[in-house]
């Protein structure tokens, strides 16, 4: 099995990940680039600017996905700047934000990032649900993308149907005019695939590279 390498981001200051659906691995994959990255030597913050499912601690509002984004990075940063939108109801974000009388905007949200920015050499921010999964009834993730002009990495969740959801995200990605550096597949379900033909079918039809494969985490 081809391993997940970080070289591909050498170049790079920071990186968008986004998935095929929700449930599909973003964070767990989130926080392995983020250790590879931390152990190559470089600075590195993790971000979920926008984050639904969230419970009461230590006084304010916190996310799970969030809080393992911090830890992987071993962050100092207070958590209002890795999750500067976190909302209590797990659900989609547009209805989240208006079942907790909360109007989404992009300026806070661009402020967090240039302040993790600031103490950091790469920042890795991570997406909800799919590509099109709305943030609010007027903002789609691109905007989180193409504000600070970072690049894309699609986490393509290994699991039946995968291939058709792989490739329509690959498309609206490049077709919203947003840079996508390839995609990782991660292993989601440890019966699937076994053999690898999935695996290659899908590498097959896919117009940008694949990053690297990442083994099921149980």
């Amino acid at each position: 099995m081809r391993k997940l390498d970080v070289n591909f981001l050498s170049v790079e200051s920071g990186v968008f990940v986004t998935g095929t659906d929700t449930g599909i691995g973003k964070t767990y994959a989130s926080c392995v680039l983020i250790r590879a990255l931390a152990a190559s030597g470089r600075r590195v913050q993790g971000m979920k600017p926008v984050a639904s499912g969230c419970e009461w601690i230590d006084g304010q509002w916190q996310n799970e996905d969030a809080l393992a984004l911090r830890a992987a990075a071993a962050s100092t940063a207070d958590y209002a700047l890795v999750n500067p939108c976190a909302l209590p109801l797990a659900t989609a974000p547009q209805i989240a934000a208006r079942e907790a009388g909360v109007t989404l905007a992009m300026p806070p949200l661009e402020a967090a990032h240039a302040a993790l920015v600031s103490v950091s050499e790469f920042v890795l921010v991570e997406g909800v649900g799919g590509w099109l999964a709305p943030l609010s009834d007027t903002m789609d993730q691109s905007m989180l993308v193409k504000a600070p002009d970072i690049p894309v990495v699609l986490v393509v969740g290994m699991r039946l149907g995968c291939i058709s959801h792989a490739r329509l995200s690959e498309r609206v990605i490049v077709d919203d005019g947003c840079r996508l550096l390839g995609w990782v597949a991660n292993a989601v379900d440890p019966e699937f695939d076994q053999d690898g033909r999935y695996f290659e079918a899908l590498a097959a039809v896919m117009q940008s590279p694949c990053l690297g494969r990442i083994g099921y985490n149980g």
